[in-house]
């Protein structure tokens, strides 16, 4: 498959959409639409046989969500991926980690774009002040054992695939 043109269709300061044309290996013509984001980091922040979790209002689902710390970095900051995963931990929980363990790096939707993300498990956790972003000011935090996620997940209160898929990053690194 090879692309013969692209344009951009949509850009503002979090989200760039393109469409290409590509032909197919057989010859045929086809049309794709591709979201482009920056990578962002997903922070499981666990102690106590427990987590720390974020909720804040989601608005393309027009509810609150709950979820593992995550983000990207602000337009003119930059870093490593570790980096970027304490400073989304210290920016909406206040925590910060003595360990940063890396479980994986995963894509988030091949199909629609090209972000990914990498899971990171924090521990040694010290409590400090948050520094959340304007978008951010309605958000919470609260510690759930694994048995209270593990609930949450089965009766729907839980429902953010990349926290989803990082949770099972995490179950498989404790086999």
């Amino acid at each position: 498959m090879r692309t013969t043109s692209s344009r951009e269709v949509y850009r503002n300061a979090w989200i760039r959409v393109r469409e290409d044309v590509l032909e197919r290996d057989d010859g045929s013509e086809g049309l794709y639409g591709v979201v482009e984001r920056p990578d962002f980091g997903l922070v499981i922040p666990a102690e106590r046989n427990g987590f720390w979790l974020v909720e804040q209002f989601r608005y393309p689902l027009g509810r609150r969500c709950w979820e593992f710390p995550q983000g990207t970095w602000s337009e003119g900051d930059g870093g490593s991926a570790e980096d970027l995963a304490r400073a989304e931990l210290a920016e909406e929980t206040g925590l910060r980690a003595a360990e940063l363990r890396h479980l994986g790096h995963l894509d988030l939707a091949p199909g629609l774009s090209d972000q990914e993300f990498d899971v990171w498990l924090a521990t040694g956790l010290d409590p400090g002040p948050t520094a959340r972003e304007a978008t951010e000011s309605d958000m919470r935090q609260q510690f759930v054992s694994d048995s209270e996620l593990r609930q949450m997940i089965r009766t729907g209160r839980f429902t953010d695939g990349p926290s989803l898929a990082a949770y099972g990053l995490l179950l498989l690194d404790r086999v």
